[in-house]
């Protein structure tokens, strides 16, 4: 039977109907009924071939929460019925250093849910099962489509770079990724300092579990932040003054990003000499990390805000993604 799906055909064209044959199952395989699909700002990127890396017909989508409804011969941790996600990441060599130490996403042969694959914008999707992970009951199924991406590309962070409960966590862009960073450094017990260039967003920053709230584009709220910070978390996609948020870190602070900012950093060599600062990165999270921020998310209530819309709406909800109108993730449900 074909998989129906939503796809662009050609680079910044709107999605259309579009069938595919998945094929035969491996014996790792599984394939997902798709109940909900949430639309990542990385799904825009290779709608418009930004990243020079999408083959069309495309099938955007990598934040999917559906039911297994096949299973190959080799899958044991999940079973037909059971609510998955699935995330960027839909398999790796399994056999490499970086696999061997859960860090699957720095495997050289590993391979995204929506790059080479058709992804999630569809009725169902097969991938290798043993990047399908089991949702916590607690998590409704709309709130946890947004953690497969945006939830582990700000968690990972937070525990490989060793955030401890006593210190104190900006987070840069208060939007699908910032809210949720400021909900899992919230739920870590670190004070939390909300930056954002909106400053009606003070109450929701809050809401989120802001502790400070700072608008970036006011030159007193740096002024009184210096030496503040332990660690930044850096959401945006825009160039930033990032001298002067190194301003903010106290000594073996650090910047972290995992927003796609464009162009060159221009970053002062002297305030990570003399105040042993660093300049670091993060891409989403192995399968332990992953499976580690559900049980999480589910412990401590964290979940996306979210706007759903029908599938076959995808093209109004990327518009609502394009014009930073989402407050904060946009979820299709099939």
């Amino acid at each position: 039977m074909p998989t129906r799906a939503y796809a662009a055909m050609a680079a910044r064209q709107p999605l259309q109907k579009f069938e595919y044959e998945p094929g035969a199952l491996g014996p790792n395989q599984i394939e997902v009924a798709i109940t909900h699909c949430g639309i990542c700002h990385s799904d825009i990127h290779l709608i418009d071939d930004d990243w020079r890396m999408g083959a069309f017909p495309l099938v955007p989508g990598h934040e999917i929460v559906g039911t297994v409804a096949r299973t190959g011969e080799l899958v044991r941790h999940v079973e037909k019925g059971q609510r998955v996600g699935i995330g960027w990441q839909c398999g790796s060599c399994m056999t490499c250093e970086w696999c061997g130490k859960g860090a699957e996403q720095m495997c050289k042969e590993n391979q995204a849910t929506c790059v080479g694959h058709h992804g999630g914008f569809a009725d169902s999707v097969v991938v290798d099962g043993r990047f399908a992970f089991p949702i916590p009951d607690r998590l409704e199924s709309e709130n946890a489509a947004p953690l497969l991406c945006a939830g582990v590309t700000v968690y990972s962070p937070l525990r490989a770079y060793g955030v401890q409960p006593w210190m104190t966590v900006g987070v840069i862009g208060i939007g699908g990724l910032g809210h949720l960073a400021l909900q899992f450094a919230n739920a870590l017990g670190c004070r939390v300092a909300a930056f954002s260039s909106s400053g009606n967003k003070e109450a929701e920053a809050r809401s989120f579990g802001a502790h400070d709230f700072a608008t970036s584009t006011d030159p007193t709220a740096f002024a009184d932040r210096r030496g503040t910070l332990d660690f930044i978390l850096s959401t945006v996609f825009v160039p930033l003054d990032w001298a002067a948020y190194l301003e903010l870190l106290r000594p073996f602070g650090k910047l972290c990003f995992v927003g796609a900012v464009t162009g060159t950093l221009a970053i002062p060599a002297m305030p990570l000499i003399m105040g042993q600062k660093s300049i670091c990165g993060s891409v989403i999270g192995g399968r332990p990390v992953i499976a580690e921020m559900l049980d999480f998310a589910a412990r401590h209530d964290i979940k996306a805000r979210t706007e759903l819309m029908p599938m076959d709406q995808c093209n109004t909800a990327i518009a609502r993604v394009r014009e930073s109108k989402a407050r904060y993730r946009m979820v299709l449900k099939n």
